[in-house]
């Protein structure tokens, strides 16, 4: 669910993200980090929450905060993203969220950088940012995207239907001589397997950004 917070807490750049932190009426308190998915070039923040069934907190941003409730914010914080040449994104369900901070930015720049963005989805229904994806990828401006689903899949549907391996980043995204600069966010096991299939491949591993999540302690 995306959502937005005030104007003034801008000042954010491609790739980091935001601590929200929650405190219940008896003291209890739990923390959560958010990757930003709007551009610098935007007011305000915006974060895209995936509800979790036995998320603390994803539950209660997504089912009871309303506009106009406090929360505690910490941040911007965390490293950030730039290019100037070109680009890979390569994300595994929410990891896209600060990738689209990043194809956002491309747009409000009206960069014109060679781009491939994959996507790696359990299914159709999972995918976020679908509609809004096309229309980047529609302008024409050297954007590419990409989806595969990893567990089912829609009668017309027209993307891969396997998880990421060699041969789909061989057809999908630039080879190592075109030194394209590439960032993976995604659950643990899906990103050291991209980033080490990209290195068996000749990439340089000084051009592999990698940002990994697993399931909350």
């Amino acid at each position: 669910m995306p959502w937005l917070l005030p104007r003034g807490s801008q000042g954010h750049l491609p790739g980091q993200h935001v601590d929200v932190r929650l405190t219940a009426e008896d003291g209890y308190q739990a923390q959560r980090s958010y990757s930003i998915a709007s551009p610098p070039e935007e007011d305000g923040l915006a974060l895209t929450v995936e509800r979790l069934e036995d998320g603390e907190v994803s539950r209660f941003l997504t089912g009871e905060l309303r506009a106009g409730d406090r929360i505690e914010l910490r941040g911007p914080v965390g490293g950030y993203f730039t290019w100037t040449g070109p680009l890979a994104l390569v994300a595994g369900g929410s990891g896209v969220v600060p990738l689209m901070a990043m194809a956002r930015h491309r747009a409000a720049q009206a960069s014109r950088i060679p781009t491939q963005l994959l996507c790696s989805w359990r299914t159709a229904d999972d995918v976020i940012y679908r509609a809004e994806l096309a229309r980047l990828a529609a302008r024409g401006d050297g954007l590419e995207v990409t989806h595969t689903l990893t567990r089912s899949a829609p009668a017309d549907w027209r993307g891969y239907t396997r998880r990421i391996d060699r041969e789909m980043l061989l057809e999908v995204l630039t080879g190592p001589d075109a030194r394209t600069l590439t960032y993976i966010c995604g659950p643990t096991p899906m990103v050291e397997s991209t980033a080490n299939l990209l290195v068996s491949l000749g990439h340089a591993p000084e051009r592999i950004w990698t940002e990994r999540f697993g399931p909350t302690a």
